[in-house]
């Protein structure tokens, strides 16, 4: 029986929603590339360095006390969510926000209780206690964002989820801006706290609107929480690995190195990662709801995935082949001539996001199956492989080594989950995959090589004619799995008939 566009696992679908966050996120990419020009601008690279060890600690105390509600929660109401139940749906919501509450109170207190010992062990120099004490509340403003995005995400409200994606860098660019120019580094925690109030403020207002607050205190409603706390465990210990391994990386490299370093590996780290968001954004938001609604049958679990493989594979490989040709320019336009070093550590890193395009769909079964232990021991693994490889490569080849130990972790990482997954979960590779890895990823180390011609012109003119092949090549393979972009097209080209046409009568 053939699929129609419109059912949630056709190609249609998957690629119009990965469109559309891949959209929003380029949307913030614009928006973040007049904030991260003026931040480096005003600040510096040591100044982004503060910030990044501000971030990086805040994460490990979010990931620390929140219980992994905002993904944990995601796979529960998404499973009624598809049953219809309005009363058990608002049940659930109501659950979530408990203990969303809970682990707020939680973090902030963990963060001021451990605010000397924070300070020590980041920094090392000078005393930032009291900074870290009026960080806390940004512990807790996270935690009921996240619990509310939950909530959005697990019942498909995809577009509000957009719209506010949105609306969060449009605060973080009209707030942190200003105070950072009147303040300088002193405004660093005063904006990470409005940042974080911003996105709390607007997650609760879409989120009371669909479903509004009812306060009640129940001991039993924080009792059956831990149905969604068993699995969110894993998810506490996964994200005290995950933002522990940054900050150790992070932390090694102030110590053997500079702030300045640490400026410019988060500079090139978030940069390669904000790029590759335009597709990978859809994955959390879009696909983690749907493969958790049929996970139990494996046929229909395995054609989600392969197809959002494809997809997002399809979607990212121009992307990257653009992205590693164009670094010369886009990294002096996006942040100042002083971050030019990192570029060689980011032009091996985009190989990675090769492997992180198939391997994320994948990532997603443990959790959509409610696999803790298993999605613990493999997360576990990749950040202690990648913690051990940043620190042999930076000793020996500097920040482009970084890029290359992260690469490499990606694609050990890469295998070992699928050799997870296929012998776990009976999942089996599609043929398109492999022959489309087998057509993009030759252009990608194309591309890479290609950074080391001296000749401007050959340069360019290579790289735009393997950017172009690249796109022509996804096009057309999308072209045929989907339905979307010939429509897409049709409309587009109808509405320009129509324009002329509007024109000629005018004239007329």
């Amino acid at each position: 029986m053939k699929r129609s566009a419109d059912e949630p696992n056709s190609y249609s679908h998957i690629v119009k929603y990965t469109g559309l966050f891949g959209g929003v996120q380029g949307l913030n990419i614009l928006i973040g590339i007049v904030r991260n020009k003026l931040v480096a601008t005003i600040l510096g690279p040591s100044g982004m360095g503060l910030i990044s060890l501000f971030n990086s600690t805040i994460n490990l105390v979010s990931n620390s006390t929140n219980l992994g509600i905002q993904m944990s929660a995601v796979r529960n109401i998404s499973e009624i969510y598809d049953s219809g139940d309005k009363a058990e749906i608002g049940h659930v919501v109501k659950l979530i926000r408990s203990w969303s509450l809970l682990t707020a109170l939680a973090g902030m207190l963990l963060c001021i209780v451990l605010s000397p010992l924070l300070s020590y062990w980041t920094f090392g120099w000078g005393n930032h206690t009291l900074h870290f004490i009026f960080l806390s509340p940004v512990i807790g403003l996270m935690a009921i964002a996240g619990g509310e995005m939950a909530i959005l995400k697990g019942t498909r409200h995809l577009k509000r989820l957009a719209v506010i994606s949105i609306y969060n860098m449009l605060a973080a660019l009209f707030t942190s801006i200003p105070i950072y120019y009147f303040f300088g580094e002193s405004g660093i925690v005063p904006s990470l706290i409005v940042m974080a109030l911003f996105q709390m403020i607007f997650a609760i207002s879409y989120s009371y609107r669909l479903f509004p607050l009812k306060i009640s205190f129940n001991k039993g409603l924080l009792g059956e929480g831990f149905s969604i706390v068993r699995l969110g465990i894993a998810f506490v210990a996964a994200g005290i690995l995950g933002s522990g391994a940054e900050y150790v990386i992070r932390s090694y490299l102030s110590f053997s190195s500079s702030l300045e370093t640490v400026g410019l590996f988060t500079a090139g780290y978030m940069m390669t990662m904000t790029y590759s968001g335009l597709v990978f954004s859809a994955m959390e938001t879009d696909y983690f709801p749907r493969l958790s609604a049929i996970h139990n049958n494996i046929k229909e679990a395995n054609l989600l995935v392969n197809r959002q493989m494809e997809v997002s594979l399809l979607l990212i490989a121009p992307i990257l082949v653009f992205f590693t040709i164009s670094l010369p320019i886009l990294i002096p336009l996006l942040y100042t001539g002083k971050f030019v070093p990192v570029m060689g550590m980011m032009q091996v890193m985009v190989l990675a996001m090769y492997m992180r395009a198939i391997k994320l769909p994948l990532a997603y079964m443990p959790l959509s199956k409610g696999d803790s232990a298993t999605y613990l021991i493999l997360e576990s693994i990749y950040d202690v492989i990648i913690v051990l490889f940043v620190i042999f490569a930076f000793n020996k080849w500097g920040l482009t080594g970084c890029g290359i130990a992260i690469t490499a972790a990606g694609l050990v990482d890469f295998f070992l989950v699928l050799f997870y997954v296929r012998f776990k979960y009976h999942y089996r590779c599609s043929q398109e995959i492999k022959r489309y890895m087998a057509i993009q990823l030759p252009i990608g180390i194309l591309a890479y090589l290609f950074t080391f011609i001296e000749n401007g012109f050959v340069y360019w003119f290579a790289g735009g004619l393997l950017t172009m092949a690249s796109a022509g090549i996804s096009y057309e393979l999308l072209r045929k799995k989907s339905s979307l972009l010939p429509s897409a097209l049709k409309k587009f080209r109808r509405k320009k008939d129509d324009n002329i046409q509007s024109i000629d009568i005018d004239d007329v």
